[in-house]
């Protein structure tokens, strides 16, 4: 079997082998099923170490900037060099380094002698709500325990007694909050959580240059390893996609409060599924979830972020990485990652709705660092003549494999068998290959 390897890093040598070759984790990279298959898929960077914490917020948001606010439930009051704005090229970098990818081989002539390659190894402005007058303010058990201009965001951080108060307080201050917000806010309330408050300063917005908003960051010590979701879905009109990166240099993150399971992977499907991708992954995720009864997330990608096999992009730089708080890259080797084994990354996902995720998602590193990653495989059928016995045994299990890639695919996704087995063309089971034709005996050859 020829296999292509995007492993330019390693050495190469020649080697002739009797027995069939392993499949290393490898293969040729042909495709990624990033985000952007999912519609308004919300990404987060969560980056650990210890009790430290470091949160990056990607924001699509695409309605007014008027309209905009943000609530998010924090465990400690932040002070402003606590918080930053980010770049979103560096989410973007993450999400194409870990996304789910298509690898393709390509059988050897079955009647030759295998050969094999073998890799070796400015002054703050006053935000909005802070010119309330402070009796209103009590009143309503609120207090604005910090508030700071950051790039184009207006934060405030506060602290309240009573749920229904923090509504008021929020929408007299002119946040537009979702109805019945008081309910979701409850629950932080009772942990004596913060809350970081966000707005679109305009003028400083426009004076960025920049036509979206950037990332929000920011960065506190806490025993919480936790995500709150619950305030996204006061709003929400179904269920959420959601992509979470978390780094640590321990380990695999995994969910201690929800079942965490790895996302089918390592399957070889029919190869017109090259092109169409773009409708398998969703596919293949919708039914996953509805097996794990919507109440799952999904691992992705587990990987030591030194290196990849195969890439669907390059891993991430030292300075890419800083730029999304992974701050012991300092401590531990100032010039670079040296081969890797200083971060781990989780590629997570989840789908979550109020039903099936009551609570917000809580995390543990765990000390797991053997990768992973979705991948399928498509392998593409020898198409030249066999003229040998070898051959005649390979177009036997040949149709076989097809038939089972065929059906692999149907249980993945849900998509009818028939036209699975329809678009296969002459790869369907039960069809003739390039390379199936009957070989007339040689001598029949000889004096045409």
């Amino acid at each position: 079997m020829r296999f292509r390897l995007l492993a330019a890093s390693l050495t190469a040598g020649w080697v002739s082998l009797a027995a069939p070759a392993a499949e290393a984790f490898c293969g040729f990279y042909v495709g990624k099923a990033d985000t952007s298959l999912f519609n308004e898929a919300s990404q987060v960077v969560l980056v650990r170490d210890g009790e430290r914490t470091v949160v990056t917020m990607s924001n699509d948001y695409k309605g007014a900037l008027t309209d905009f606010a943000l609530v998010v439930p924090v465990p400690v009051v932040l002070k402003r060099e606590q918080l930053h704005v980010g770049e979103r090229k560096y989410i973007e970098r993450l999400d194409a380094y870990s996304a789910p990818r298509l690898v393709e081989y390509f059988d050897e002539d079955p009647c030759a002698e295998r050969m094999v390659v073998l890799q070796e190894s400015l002054p703050a402005a006053v935000p909005a709500g802070a010119g309330m007058d402070a009796v209103r303010r009590k009143s309503l058990g609120v207090t604005v325990e910090a508030q700071y201009t950051v790039g184009e965001y207006d934060i405030l951080i506060l602290s309240a007694k009573e749920s229904e108060g923090l509504e008021t307080w929020l929408r007299e201050s002119g946040y537009k909050i979702p109805p019945k917000a008081a309910k979701a806010l409850a629950p932080y309330i009772k942990q004596d959580m913060k809350f970081f408050v966000a707005k679109v300063n305009l003028k400083v917005q426009k004076a960025t240059g920049f036509n979206y908003l950037r990332p929000l960051q920011m960065a506190y010590e806490s025993k919480k390893f936790m995500l709150p979701i619950r305030l996204g879905m006061a709003n929400a009109r179904g269920p959420q996609d959601l992509v979470i990166y978390a780094m640590t240099r321990q380990g695999r993150v995994e969910s201690s409060n929800y079942r965490t399971v790895k996302v089918p992977s390592d399957m070889d499907i029919p190869v017109f599924v090259k092109d169409e991708f773009k409708q398998f992954y969703p596919a293949l995720f919708e039914k996953a979830h509805e097996r794990e009864e919507k109440r799952a997330l999904f691992t992705e990608y587990v990987w030591d972020m030194g290196w990849c096999d195969p890439c669907a992009a390059d891993p991430l730089s030292p300075e890419e990485l800083r730029n999304l708080g992974v701050f012991w890259l300092d401590e531990q080797n100032p010039n670079g990652m040296g081969g890797g084994s200083q971060v781990v990354l989780t590629r997570l996902h989840a789908r979550y709705d109020g039903e099936h995720f009551p609570e917000d998602l809580v995390f543990q590193v765990t000390n797991d660092r053997q990768n992973f990653q979705a991948r399928y495989v498509l392998r593409h059928a020898f198409k030249g003549p066999l003229e040998c016995e070898a051959g005649q045994r390979y177009l036997t299990e040949l149709d076989k494999r097809h038939q089972r890639e065929a059906e692999t695919l149907a249980n993945l996704t849900g998509w009818e068998l028939g036209t699975i087995t329809k678009k296969m063309g002459d790869d369907a089971p039960g069809k003739k290959t390039g390379g199936s034709k009957p070989q007339e005996p040689w001598y029949k050859r000889l004096w045409k």
